[in-house]
């Protein structure tokens, strides 16, 4: 079991490759994610806080991810111009827009009260 496990990883890393090198979406959500571990870092923020940036990130590339799962399985079922095809594709969109939301709040309540006390 173990060993089947370990097989899987070449896949995932494949898929999240594929992901960088084909959707724009997908390199801007890694982008913020990398600016983000910097701010966390140079802001010194707390443990809690850290976790809570992670979470974040993890979510909106995770959304990325079964998006474009979603819409390349979409891609493959039909080639026509489908309301059903389209709705799974606005819901897995709509899975990145509410978590790309919940990163930027996180990102607001606890990087702006940071960036205000060295404004200051």
């Amino acid at each position: 079991m173990f060993k089947k496990i370990i097989k899987s990883f070449p896949y995932a890393i494949h898929g999240i490759g594929y992901s960088i090198k084909t959707q724009v979406n997908f390199r801007f959500h890694v982008m913020a994610a990398f600016l983000a571990l910097v701010l966390s870092y140079c802001l010194n923020v707390s443990t809690v806080e850290f976790l809570f940036v992670l979470n974040a990130i993890f979510m909106v590339i995770t959304a990325e991810l079964v998006n474009t799962a979603v819409e390349k399985t979409v891609d493959l079922c039909t080639s026509e111009i489908c309301s059903l095809a389209q709705v799974a594709k606005n819901v897995a969109a709509g899975a990145v827009l509410t978590s790309a939301i919940f990163s930027v709040v996180t990102a607001l309540i606890i990087f702006v009260p940071k960036l205000v006390m060295l404004w200051r």
